[in-house]
């Protein structure tokens, strides 16, 4: 959510940062909304002081006997009453439109986002880890995992597609990759679990930033409410209406939750296999922070997700995402992408966001400043998720035989097995 206010007093600054996400120039036609809006404002409040008082000269006309200048006021009350529902009317429909159209706004890239509008225009922060040196071709996950108890075909007669049932040492798999990440997410890196609601209100969604745009992209219950497509929905709106204490900043929740998507957007992309399912799992990692605090939180919440690639010694990137490539609410957003030898390419395992106060003012989450009442800084990022580091794992750790290694890191969670084997 916009501020009306720093649009008015810097035109040119909000243009040329929105422009970086590709949109024409919108200062202009917003200010002359807030004008006419403003404009109602005063005529409102001009129409009741005068009929206020009309009203008090009413008694002091006929103290005096003055039967014409009170008959004269009294139908100038009445008008006034008349007018003032029609004039409040216009003021409240003026106020709703231009909230309408400045909650639709994307969220300002930071200064040092690059321009640009898509993932080729994405800058390279650094590569980890060493790509797997296989001696034979690798497959890809769902082929590989066919044999290890990851089942497409029951999942489509079951749901549909875009699911997956997963049998036996795989669904043991992809509960310990769940169990050890939510461990050092939890345990060593200072968040705090949460087990949050997976179905909220249309304020929680509005409050993140689904709603609007992305209404499309997720499930609705009959009865109004929506699945959660991230956890970050849940955990960031727990300080939804409140005035935090700064001493008590940064706030860190983490939670391991199922998601849901429509995919409405990505109609005939990654169709076959886990990448981009209906149903998925993930650890979500949310701080709440004062202004001063985002951009050093930032950097350490993405490294407290490179963490979790490097202890599976999995090789990836980090990408500076371009304004064009860049989530609705997001300020500034790094994603980690993970090497996939079966495809051959970087596939996206993280994304880790600053979106300043820009969720803050919709949910109206303050603390106390020196300056008074402030608005917080809110991210948020996958610490991972957790179907696609299967995926990851799947194919970096995959044997000539058809087996697949267990890392090092997971075998504690695996009862210390150290490889699947196909069936």
């Amino acid at each position: 959510m916009h501020d009306i206010r720093a649009i008015r007093s810097n035109p040119d600054a909000f243009d040329n940062a929105i422009a970086k996400r590709g949109s024409a120039p919108l200062a202009q036609s917003l200010i002359e909304a807030d004008a006419a809006r403003r404009a109602l404002q005063t005529e409102a409040q001009a129409a009741l002081a005068r009929r206020n008082e009309a009203s008090k000269a009413i008694g002091q006309a006929k103290a005096r006997k003055d039967e014409a200048l009170a008959a004269s006021l009294m139908a100038e009350v009445a008008d006034l009453k008349a007018q003032l529902p029609v004039i409040e009317a216009r003021e409240k429909e003026a106020v709703e439109a231009l909230d309408a159209r400045l909650s639709a706004i994307p969220n300002l890239p930071a200064d040092d986002v690059p321009a640009g509008r898509d993932e080729n225009d994405n800058v390279l922060v650094h590569e980890r880890g060493a790509r797997p040196d296989f001696g034979f071709t690798p497959l890809e996950h769902d082929q590989l995992g066919l044999r290890l108890g990851l089942d497409f075909e029951s999942a489509a007669a079951i749901s549909g597609a875009r699911f997956a049932v997963m049998k036996g040492q795989m669904a043991r798999l992809h509960r310990a990759i769940a169990q050890f990440m939510l461990d050092v997410q939890t345990g060593e890196n200072g968040f705090t679990e949460v087990n949050p609601p997976l179905l909220v209100r249309d304020e929680a969604v509005f409050g993140t930033g689904q709603l609007p745009k992305a209404a499309e992209d997720m499930f609705r219950t009959t009865d109004g409410r929506w699945l959660i497509p991230t956890a970050e929905v849940s955990l960031t709106n727990l300080v939804r209406e409140q005035i935090l204490d700064s001493a008590a900043l940064p706030l860190r929740f983490a939670a391991l939750t199922p998601c849901f998507r429509s995919e409405a957007g990505a109609a005939g992309r990654d169709t076959r296999g886990m990448i981009r399912q209906h149903q998925f799992e993930k650890v979500e990692m949310v701080a709440i922070t004062t202004p001063e605090q985002s951009a050093e939180e930032h950097e350490r919440m993405t490294g407290c997700a490179e963490a979790i690639l490097d202890r599976l010694g999995l090789a990836y990137r980090r990408m500076l995402l371009c304004a064009g490539d860049m989530g609705f609410s997001a300020r500034k957003t790094y994603d980690l992408e993970v090497w996939l030898p079966g495809q051959g390419r970087y596939r996206e395992i993280s994304s880790v966001s600053n979106c300043g106060d820009f969720q803050a003012r919709r949910m109206n989450a303050r603390f106390r400043g020196e300056q008074g009442s402030v608005f917080v800084h809110t991210l948020n990022g996958s610490g991972l998720a957790v179907g696609r580091t299967l995926v990851a794992v799947l194919e970096n750790y995959q044997q000539a035989d058809g087996s697949v290694r267990v890392p090092d890191a997971l075998q504690p969670y695996m009862g210390r097995l150290d490889r699947l084997i196909p069936a």
